[in-house]
């Protein structure tokens, strides 16, 4: 029998050759990249180990189908000839959520009504019973209509995959986790590598480092929701934790230097840090960033303060002038920050040798990166 699964992983726009790098590493193959996600083809031990590993994706997707529909009958027999009874049980959750764009069926809560029906007469066929208590495992369905095209989906994640296990505290304008690893992985951090952040926050950028220098599977300490299905073998899960734990070489030299002006800040990044099982390769200090004195032969890699108001944007500013004091330009002395501020390199007073554009949540920023 083929095993051979579909599967989806979005990710953050900007991401996309560091998300297939990765997808590359876990070995997924047929990969076709497009603008926030990547398809590739895999079996449930890729989907375990997708999960556990990759570092820049946002969730992991089975991908059952993809079809066109203009009207609620195309909608419902497309999705009533998919082979949910693979992956849902008869006393298995199946709820159904979505988003329609530039398509003739609009209404996000008909479509939704259309598929759970359709998958409800599916099931009744399959297992011969006509009512589902719906009282175990969930196995979250997820539909996406775009242009008139279907995609149905099956969430094996649960909780985004930037759900480490390691921030359950953070401050005001915390980086995404994903969005961390994939900063720290276009600024090329090695097992030797030194990194500093001198607006440290919650920790983030430095912990993403020191998780990619030691090999440490983002994933390891988390559920994921397609590990409770009643599908699921649990020796996958396992077989999948055991190699990526035994991947894991803490005996590389990576030294992390944090620091921020806020004492509450520094406190959460330690703690942090303690609970990513990191701390050990990890000092952090109160200071300003007038203070901050780069080490040779290291890597700042930073979100700096940015002011939505007038007052904050011109502190901002003349944050970014001291940085353009402070921080290396290149050659031993690298810099990678990340800003929504369109002049940025206007007040650092340096162009960048390359830039990125990014997104931080909805806010369309560029990594300025100087090596």
């Amino acid at each position: 029998m083929d095993n051979t699964l579909k599967l989806c992983c979005p990710c953050h726009f900007g991401l996309e050759s560091v998300l297939k790098y990765e997808i590359n590493k876990i070995n997924g193959t047929d990969i076709v990249v497009s603008d926030g996600k990547i398809t590739f083809s895999g079996d449930m031990n890729t989907v375990a180990r997708a999960n556990i590993c990759l570092s820049t994706a946002e969730r992991v997707f089975i991908q059952l189908a993809e079809f066109k529909a203009v009207t609620f009958e195309e909608l419902f027999q497309g999705v009533k000839a998919i082979e949910f009874e693979k992956f849902i049980g008869k006393n298995d959750a199946f709820p159904v959520k979505g988003y329609s764009l530039s398509s003739a069926l609009h209404s996000v809560p008909d479509c939704q009504s259309i598929v759970k029906k359709a998958v409800v007469e599916r099931l009744k066929s399959k297992y011969g019973i006509s009512w589902f208590d719906e009282n175990e495992s969930t196995v979250q369905i997820k539909f996406s209509i775009l242009k008139d095209i279907v995609t149905i989906y099956l969430d094996t994640s649960g909780a985004g995959l930037h759900k480490r296990g390691y921030r359950k505290n953070s401050n005001a304008a915390p980086i995404k986790e994903t969005l961390a690893a994939g900063i720290v992985d276009l600024a090329r951090v090695r097992p030797d590598s030194v990194v500093c952040d001198p607006f440290c926050g919650s920790g983030t950028l430095i912990i993403e480092a020191a998780l990619k220098a030691f090999k440490i599977p983002v994933g390891i300490r988390r559920k994921f929701a397609a590990e409770n299905w009643s599908c699921a073998d649990p020796k996958i899960w396992q077989e999948e934790r055991e190699k990526a734990f035994a991947n894991i070489d803490k005996s590389s030299e990576f030294h992390a230097i944090g620091a921020d002006i806020d004492d509450a800040a520094v406190a959460l990044t330690l703690d942090n840090a303690k609970k990513a099982g990191v701390l050990s390769k990890i000092e952090i200090k109160q200071a300003d960033i007038s203070k901050f004195r780069q080490p040779e032969n290291s890597t700042v890699i930073c979100n700096p303060p940015y002011g939505e108001r007038l007052l904050e944007l011109r502190e901002a500013e003349d944050i970014y002038k001291i940085m353009g004091k402070v921080l290396g330009k290149g050659g031993n002395m690298q810099s990678y920050v990340i800003s929504p501020h369109e002049q940025f390199e206007q007040f650092f007073g340096f162009k960048a040798r390359k830039r990125r554009k990014l997104y931080n949540g909805m806010i369309k920023c560029q990594l300025y990166m100087y090596f």
